[in-house]
Formats: structure tokens, sequence, C-alpha cells
């Protein structure tokens, strides 16, 4: 029986109060005297700002607030900062409302978007807000870790929906909110409700906070054999807290069964080489890895594990500390300092504690842990006073090590001082875009009304609302220079004044800051030229946002064959050391980049803000012709490929969205459709899972690891292109004569190193080159002749003199494809015809 199936006739607050506490104490749980208070409130149509310790049962008032919607007809929405506690709140609600009343948007994908209950991240209710406004068809929304409202690029989201849903019921939740008087006062104005502050400092589950004088392998140790596990040690750092799992397989953390249990549940999931086969064996040996730069399906097979109870130890970074339900009995922080992207500071009150509350779950522990490590130089001072012991003379003797030159110190004081101090205060973090007007724009009325009450009624202070007024009108001036926008005179029936053009793709979006530079840009590129899909390619990469650990490793890469070419030239040492100055990653048409830019910005002064910034990752991982995992492998980015799946994904969104058609050409939409399946396949978890629950035959119960994503021969466009990119690599390094790394690909099938040689031995006796350049590379340089369960292909090698009689034969097995998530192609020669 679903709660959906206890809504009584009556949406009678006690009646309701009644049916779901009904319903609380069936599971064998009592409500908390603060849930009960919240839901009361809610139940009255109160807004509710509900600041309660983690683990205090937020989520069970969030079930509450969803069931006393449903009873009155309204349409209630669950917003969160994440897609993956998005996916955990879907499923738990299909569980308990049904799956039939019960959807989820994520920006990614849609499932029964007509749902009366929603799941969404806090952008696409953002985005919806300022697309429908006073007329969304929204009741009620409850917004969980609701401190997001201070984060600097994304508070924005946490903030429009307060500003532009005053018809709507608000349920505020986190555990670290500080002040909020004035939320209290402004929902209640802007709503015409009463707002009700549910506040309690008593947690279900009790903490306790310990300062430890003992290296971290000795801390760890001690709190696996007292029983003290699942722990989680924060780092903050990537590389360190890989560096600690590794380190920590020395020790035998969990039994064989658990072991067993473990490889059970992982069953066929799918691990990529690289940090890929790193996690595999660190998992099974009951050991995790958490932090932001891996992909998301690993992530979210750590957080799996966890909740099975099987990963005793789990080492990341502070992303454990969003929300996912993990249950974590010890925290153990290894430092009280972070590097916030400018400088390396002294974590905030609200930081220390969102990190902290992870320890102690409810329902798992009756009480929790939290231990913070001394820095290394305190520890070895503490041990070698210890050593010396009572004597005064000894202690005298200690040599005390002094923290590391630059070293920002926290001690036992900070420690104290963050246990005690109540989560600073919100800060509003409103800022305008061109998603934001399009947006605006998109809804019926006059935006110039709409936009204007927005700048002007919202949290900042009102210098900053000047700012925010400025930048919208310069936006809006460009989205005019650019013809996405135009006039109406008059106005239409709802008074709207200003509408998008009608020859602009379904789904064209602004995503980035400098996309309507891009839009005149790409008019400025010749649609002859062979390597124009390429370049609107290099436009566009020069509007994101920059991978700096791929930059980073483009550059280290370039200065190593930098060096290696000057030393066979003879170059001396100190001039070497100059050139390489000027030895960076590739930037593909910088010089025209820089010179439209210069001239875009006398036009449109604001964009200053937002610096050009020329770069090649998706056209560079197209001109090597690599799959992901090869691409990762290249440049070293095992433990930053998340980082590279979303820079992939945010420029595969943007050709789709930003591009116009009639910008568009075959070959760039090959591209394009390679992009989306590189994205895909390399990590599609939570797409294919959200998609599976609209398969009317799918299991009941939902699998505990990542489904694999669907076969990679589904999309024939796409997989047609993953087969040019392999056989036009072996292009590549046979015009280099690399025939080791050939034989490293084709060995299995038989062209192992040598036989590559002969074969191009008996090429270049009649040709003096291979052709790599654009049209070598073309749809028309590959001949497929499609079976059944194999494709047998022909890749044409370009000669200098165009004779076209030299062909690199091959076997493309489909089924074995589809079963791996990757090209499995087997090259069986290349001779002449």
């Amino acid at each position: 029986m679903t709660l959906t199936d206890l809504l009584p006739r009556s949406s009678d607050p006690d009646t309701l109060l009644d049916a779901f506490t009904t319903w609380v104490e069936g599971r064998g749980i009592s409500l908390y005297p603060a849930q009960e208070e919240a839901v009361i409130e809610i139940l009255t149509g109160a807004n509710v700002i509900l600041s309660t310790p983690t683990g205090s049962g937020k989520s069970m008032v969030a079930l509450g607030a969803h069931f006393a919607a449903l009873a009155e007809g309204r349409r209630t929405y669950y917003t969160a900062p994440i897609k993956a506690l998005v996916s955990e709140k879907f499923f738990n609600l299909c569980e308990i409302f049904g799956a039939e009343n019960v959807g989820m948007l994520t920006g990614d994908a849609s499932v029964n978007a007509q749902a009366p209950i929603i799941c969404c991240t806090a952008e696409v209710l953002a985005n919806q807000a300022l697309r429908e406004g006073p007329r969304a068809d929204i009741g009620q929304v409850v917004m969980d870790e609701f401190h997001f409202y201070s984060e600097p690029d994304r508070g924005w989201a946490w903030q429009v929906p307060l500003l532009e849903l005053p018809h709507v019921q608000f349920v505020l939740m986190s555990a670290t909110l500080g002040d909020v008087t004035r939320f209290q006062e402004d929902l209640t104005r802007r709503t015409g409700r009463d707002t009700a502050v549910v506040t309690s400092a008593e947690r279900p589950v009790p903490l306790s906070y310990t300062w430890a004088l003992t290296p971290l392998h000795e801390t760890l140790e001690e709190l696996l054999t007292t029983n003290q596990a699942p722990v989680y040690v924060v780092h903050f750092t990537q590389a360190a807290a890989l560096e600690r799992a590794q380190a920590l397989t020395s020790i035998n953390v969990c039994t064989r069964e658990e072991k067993d249990r473990i490889a059970e549940l992982i069953g066929g999931f799918r691990f990529s080489a690289g940090f890929g086969r790193t996690l595999s064996r660190l998992v099974r040996h009951g050991i995790g890895v958490h932090h932001a730069g891996m992909l998301p399906k690993y992530r979210r097979l750590v957080e799996q594990l966890a909740q099975a109870g099987l990963l005793k130890v789990i080492c990341g970074t502070d992303t454990l500390g969003v929300g996912i339900n993990v249950p974590i009995r010890t925290v153990v922080l290894t430092g009280l300092t972070k590097f916030d992207g400018s400088r390396q500071r002294v974590l905030k009150a609200r930081e220390f504690h969102q990190i902290a509350g992870r320890a102690g779950r409810a329902g798992y522990d009756t009480s929790g842990a939290v231990v913070v490590q001394a820095p290394d130089h305190v520890v070895e001072n503490h041990k070698a006073m210890l050593k010396a012991g009572d004597d005064p003379k000894k202690q005298r003797k200690v040599q005390r090590k002094k923290p590391p030159e630059g070293f920002v110190t926290w001690t036992e004081d900070t420690f104290e001082r963050l246990v005690a101090a109540e989560p600073e205060a919100l800060v509003s973090r409103l800022r305008v875009s061109h998603s934001m007007l399009l947006n605006v724009i998109a809804r019926e009325g006059d935006p110039f009304v709409a936009m204007r009450k927005l700048l002007r009624d919202n949290h900042e202070e009102p210098r900053s609302q000047v700012r925010l007024v400025r930048r919208a009108v310069a936006i809006y001036r460009t989205l005019l220079t650019a013809g996405v926008v135009q006039p109406i005179d008059p106005p239409d029936d709802s008074g709207r004044t200003v509408r998008l053009v009608d020859d602009l793709q379904l789904g064209f979006a602004l995503n980035q800051p400098l996309s309507t530079y891009a839009l005149a840009t790409f008019d400025t590129l010749d649609p002859e030229s062979p390597t124009y899909a390429l370049d609107v390619v290099s436009v566009l990469e020069a509007t994101l946002e920059d991978p700096r650990p791929v930059l980073n490793a483009q550059a280290y890469k370039a200065r190593g064959e930098a060096v290696a070419e000057m030393k066979a030239e003879g170059i001396e040492y100190d001039e070497r050391l100059e050139l390489l100055e000027e030895v960076t990653w590739p930037k593909p048409l910088q010089e025209l980049l820089e010179h439209t830019y210069e001239l875009y910005r006398q036009t449109h002064p604001w964009i200053s803000e937002s610096a050009l910034s020329p770069k090649s990752v998706v056209r560079d991982m197209w001109e090597r012709a690599m799959s992901f995992g090869e691409y990762v492998s290249f440049y070293g980015l095992a433990r930053s490929e998340g980082l590279v799946l979303r820079y992939l994904g945010d420029a595969y969104k943007a050709l789709r969205q930003t591009v116009p058609d009639a910008v568009k050409t075959d070959e760039l939409t090959d591209l394009i459709e390679w992009l989306g399946e590189v994205v895909r396949q390399t990590d599609s978890s939570l797409l294919d899972e959200w998609e599976q629950l609209t398969d009317p035959d799918r299991p009941e119960v939902v699998e505990t690891v990542p489904a694999p994503p669907r076969p990679i021969t589904a999309n024939d466009r796409s997989f047609r292109v993953l087969v040019r990119n392999a056989l036009f690599r072996r292009v590549e390094l046979a015009s280099r004569r690399r025939y080791d790394e050939l034989g490293e690909l084709d060995a299995a099938g038989g062209m192992d190193a040598e036989a590559w040689r002969a074969a191009l031995t008996d090429y270049f006796e009649e040709h003096d080159t291979i052709d790599t350049g654009p049209d070598a590379r073309g749809p028309h340089m590959l001949l497929v002749e499609k079976g059944r369960e194999t494709w047998e292909v022909q890749q044409i090698v370009g000669d200098p003199e165009g004779h076209h009689d030299w062909r690199i034969h091959a076997e493309v097995d489909l089924p074995a494809s589809d079963e791996s998530g990757e090209l499995v192609m087997t090259v069986t020669g290349m001779a002449r015809l």
C-alpha cells in the first residue's frame, strides 16, 4: 500500500495529520517534535523554514508536505542541488506514492513530467519559474539543501522561485541555515501566507567530537578495530583521497563474506580502463573513493555499496556532504582548511557542520563520531613529547617541527570554535544571464515589466540591483543584435512586446556568457572550408569554461614534445627554456577569435567580463580519432575523468542548442552525434535508469548498481562515426610510421607491428606520404558492408596521386561492441586493390 492510498476524502488538516501519522507509525516510526510541528504548519497552509540537524528527519517532513499537496489537488515540487540526490529522492517517492504519481526533470531527461509530484534540480525549477511566473502549475515547493542559496555560481536558482512564484507554499530545509529572519519576513510578504520557522538543536543521533593527535593511519586503524566503521575520510584534494584509499589496501577492512557480497552486487558493472580498474580493486577490498573528478556512475556505485553497508572506509572530498543518504558512522577530517579557488583558507562553520553532519544516521547508529586530525607537524611534535616523557631535560631537547612554509594552519582552538559556531547568514547570489532573459521573454505578458520586478524586488542590496539592471539591458541589446529576439509592435494579446524569432531550432538556448558572440562569429567562417565543422566547434569551445586539468595536461604534453624536437635540432638549454614559455595547449583559430572578439567588444563592452578562451578538447579528441578512454589515458587524466566528461557534455549541449540549424552541415551533424554517443557510452548511469522507469516491462526492483547504457550500435550514425574515427587513427599512425603503436592496437587480430611494417613498406614503395587532411577522413573514404552481426569495412587511404587504391580492411563485431560499450573492431590487413 502506498501513502497515496491513504489519502482521505477530506483535506481537513486534522484528518490529514491523522492519516499521515497513522502511516508513519505503521512503519514503526514516531515523529520527533520538530517534525510534527513542521507538518502541522504545512497542513494549515503556512510556509515552513525547517532548520534541524542532519539525520533529524527532514525527508519525513517533505513527505508530509507532498501528502498535503496531493490531498488538496496541488502540484508539488521537490528540488535538490545535484542530480544524484534528485534520482535518489525520485526512486524513494516512487516507492512511497506510486510510480504513476512521481515524475522527474533534470535538464538532461524527464520522466512522467505531468505527474503531481515532481523531483528536479533547483535550476530546472528556477527556469520554469522564469518562463511561467505566477501562471506556473505549481502549488508547493520543497527546497532541500537550501543553504545552496549562498553558492556564488548557483545560488540564483534557489532565489528565483521565491521571487517568481508568489502563489506557492514553500518548505525550505537545511541543517545549516543560520539566521533566517529575513527569509521569514520576505516569504510572508510575497506569498501572503504565514511563515513558520521550525528549529531544533537536538540531534536524534548524538555526535562526539575528537581532536586526534595520532598519525592518520593509526587513527583509522583504531576506528576500524573499535567498530566505528563505516568511516568517511575527508580530504581536500582528490589526489590525497585516492592516495589514502590505495594505502589502506594493506589493511584487511572487511570479511571474506562481505567481499563476496560486494562482488555479487557489482556483477557485470562496467569498469573502464585507468581509474575504473583502480576503483574496482578498491571497492572489492571494502574501500570506496568519492570525489567530483570521478565519473557519476562510479560515485553512484560507491554510494550504493555504502548504502548496502559493504564499504568500511570511503576516502573522498567534501562531495558526500551534499545530502546523499549514505550511512556513515564516523567522519574523519584530515584538515580544517581548503582551497576555495583563489586561496587556502579555514573552513567556514557551515562547511564544517555540513561535513560533520554526515556522521551517525538515524536507523543505523545510536551515536556518531567526528574526528579532526591535527596538522602533521603538531602530531609529530606531540609524539616526540610523549617519547620524552616527564623528564624536563628531554622535553627541552625535543626539536619541534615547524609547519611548512605558506601552510595555513589550524589548531585545537580552531576545531573547538567551529564545533561551537552557528552557520553564517545566507548571502544573496542573484545574477542575470542570457538564459534568464530568454526564459522571461518566452513568458506571456510584457517581459520588460517582469524583468523590472525581478531585478528591483529581490534580496540584493540596492547598489547590486542597479548593476543587475544594467547587465540585463546590455544582454537584451546583444540578443537584438544577434537576431535572437525581435520587438512586437503592437504588443500581442497577452501584452508581450518582445518574442524569440521564428526560425530558431527546438530547444535553442544560450547557456554561456559569450554565446551571442559565438552566434555572430559563425558567420565569419567559410562553409566550403574542409575544416568548417571543426572551426564551428572551435568557436564554441572558446566560449566554454576552461577544464583546467585538461588544458594543463595538454600544455605539459606539448612542452614534452617540443623539448624532444628542440633537443633533436641541437638547440641549447637556455634557448629551449625561453622557447618553452611560448608553448601552451592547442588554440585553434586563436588569431581569428581574438580579432573578432575585439570587434564584438566595441559594440558590446560589457562582455569584457567574460574573457574568450580559445582551446581544443572536443576538436583535439576528434582530430586524434580517440575514444574517451584513449583520450584520458593519452593525457593522464584518470583522476579528472569526471571533469572531462562534464566538459564534453557541456560542449554537446552547446552544439545542440546554440548552433543554429542553418549553420549545421552533415559533417558537423556527424560530429555532434558522435560526441553525444561518447558522453552517453562513457556514463549514462542516471539517464538510462530514469528511462527504464518509462518501460512498462521494467522489473519491480531497481538494480543495486547502475545499469549499462543502451547498445552502442543503436545509433547507426554515431556508431559509423566511431568506426571512421578508429580507422582514421590507423591512417594517422601509418602516416607517421608508428609500427609499434599500430601493433599495440591490432596485434590480437594478427596485424602486429611487423605485419603493419610489411604492409606499409609496400605502400611507401609506391607513394611518399599518406594524406591525413580533412578530406582523407571524410565519410566518403569509409566503405561499409553491413551484416546482421558484423560490418565488413574498408578505409580508403589517401595517397598523394589520388589513386585511392590502398585500403585498410577490418571487421566490426556488433554484439561484442554492445556488450563492452566500446567499438570492437579487428583490422585484418592493409593492401592495394
